[in-house]
């Protein structure tokens, strides 16, 4: 794009005498130059009015002397037409002349404009730069850059729309055209003014990618008095939602716009815009970081301690868990605002987990602290271990959000491996139970479990039991070690769930068996990576 040439002279008085600020202008004519847009506003309003007064003759560049790209918009040749209304009711005013134009300058001066309603003039001052640093630095969040958001209100859109059919119709008159694409975007010149301010004061780049987020929302109290037209225009473009206080959402109001025909939209909505009773205002200021994983391998060595709090009709039955006896500390040392706690696979309430441990990983959101050296973890990990003997973790490391994903990847196709404690009714001897040690890949077909029907689909799931080892206790006991799919049901293989699960320990040795105790000894998941 390119910086004002002569054929945007009628242009730039046009929208100056409409109550356009000079930044919206240069966003009309498609100048490129992020300098120019951070220029001081004064400059800019002296800059437009020299522009103003320059001989005709002067059709390269003037005043405006950065070198840029050549422009989107495609010229044709100028051709001498007379001043024309743009709308059935005359809403144009005449091109004022050149003889004009203190006043048009003078006016825009001190108006808010009529097209970003201020966005482009108060809230690119240093002040506004400072009360944002302010409340990043009051956060005290960790970050080494930073990505910046704006949220503007919906009827920037449309103000934007009639500013744009005014600018186009006066191109036509000159034989030019404009494309609505080829305007640069507000939100795209707000960032290019800001970003170099908020770098400075904050002390870090602005970078798109990164995690670390600082936004601001803008609002504007007549939003819904400019917009009411359109929702009359295209009702199924405005639906209540759930979250929104408010129909007039800025994409609701883009799609109606993006309907509404052009003629349509001239009836019912001034053109050029009017001038706005109020300045938007900075609604919210926030600060926001991208979550941080935490992953690790844990065992649980209690038989009266869940893996997730055990509340039940709102009624807490036990007094903590594995997430919260792990997550507390991390929390703590993260200053996060919220957990997500997830692993591979679960035990129940009374099963223990010994060996290796059961990998689990921790999302942790909005984290203000997010730099940890591996011998902090450390330290954290021996925090963990040392408030509690009921768990301990073990490889305690920072991991990306993919990274998680292995832990869940072919979960039913791991193996497990159990020791369960089994009591029969009938009394047996070393003999009646040997043969269990020659069983290879036996299959089950196993019903949905009568214990947990109330959380889980009603279902036959086909398990596998890879391999089982006895060994005798008693006449009525013996300890079963068992490698089996993940996701078999051992209690219920053992006692057969009222026929639920067959074949079943009781079914094999022909007489009633239960299961008195069980550890979950191995979870064949490689993840995360040994420490």
């Amino acid at each position: 794009m390119s910086s004002l040439t002569e054929k945007d002279r009628p242009i730039v008085q046009l929208l100056l005498n409409t109550g356009t600020c000079p930044r919206c202008i240069l966003r009309f004519c498609c100048v490129g130059s992020q300098a120019l847009y951070r220029r001081p506003y004064k400059d800019l309003m002296k800059d437009l009015k020299e522009f103003l007064k320059n001989n005709q003759e002067k059709e390269d560049r003037v005043c405006f002397d950065v070198v840029d790209p050549p422009c989107k918009r495609i010229r044709l040749e100028h051709t001498e037409e007379g001043p024309d209304d743009l709308n059935h009711n005359g809403a144009l005013q005449q091109i004022p002349s050149v003889n004009d134009e203190n006043t048009a300058v003078e006016n825009s001066a001190v108006n808010i404009c009529s097209v970003c309603l201020g966005i482009l003039q108060e809230f690119c001052e240093a002040d506004f730069v400072k009360k944002v640093c302010q409340k990043v630095n009051s956060a005290d969040y960790q970050f080494t850059s930073f990505v910046f958001s704006v949220s503007l209100p919906p009827q920037l859109s449309v103000r934007e729309r009639a500013a744009w059919l005014l600018v186009k119709q006066e191109m036509g008159k000159l034989g030019l055209s404009l494309a609505k694409d080829d305007i640069v975007q507000l939100k795209e010149a707000y960032k290019w003014i800001i970003h170099p301010q908020l770098s400075e004061e904050l002390g870090a780049p602005a970078d798109g990618k990164v995690l670390f987020e600082v936004s601001v929302v803008f609002a504007h109290p007549e939003t819904e008095e400019e917009c009411h037209f359109l929702a009359t225009a295209c009702p199924d473009c405005f639906k209540p939602a759930k979250n929104k206080q408010s129909v007039f959402t800025r994409m609701a109001v883009i799609k109606a716009l993006e309907k509404i025909k052009e003629e349509d939209f001239l009836k019912h909505f001034p053109c050029p815009p009017s001038s706005p009773k109020n300045l938007c205002v900075a609604l919210e200021i926030q600060c926001n970081n991208g979550a941080v994983f935490v992953a690790g391998r844990y065992n649980k060595y209690s038989r009266n301690l869940p893996q997730t709090p055990w509340i039940i009709d709102g009624e807490r039955k036990l007094e903590s868990s594995v997430e919260e006896l792990i997550s507390e500390h991390l929390m703590a040392e993260f200053q996060a605002d919220s957990f997500n706690f997830s692993s591979s696979g679960r035990e129940d309430v009374d099963v223990r987990t010994l060996g290796n441990g059961r990998p689990f990983a921790i999302e942790l959101v909005n984290p203000r602290r997010i730099r940890f050296t591996a011998e902090e973890m450390k330290g954290l990990q021996q925090t963990i271990n040392n408030s509690s003997d009921k768990i301990q973790v073990r490889d305690l490391q920072l991991v990306t959000r993919e990274a998680i994903g292995r832990m869940k990847e072919g979960e039913e196709e791991k193996t497990k491996t159990y020791s369960a404690l089994i009591w029969t009714d009938k009394a047996i001897q070393k003999e009646d139970i040997a043969f269990l040690d020659d069983i290879k890949e036996l299959k089950l077909d196993q019903k949905t479990p009568l214990r947990v029907l109330h959380r889980r689909p009603l279902a036959v799931r086909c398990r596998i039991i890879h391999t089982m080892k006895s060994e005798y206790i008693d006449e009525h006991h013996f300890r079963l070690h068992l490698k089996t799919q993940a996701g078999t049901y051992i209690k219920e293989f053992v006692h057969g769930d009222f026929g639920r699960t067959k074949p079943n320990i009781g079914s094999l040795l022909n007489r009633t068996a239960d299961i008195l105790e069980l550890d979950v000894e191995s979870v064949d998941v490689d993840w995360p990576p040994t420490l």
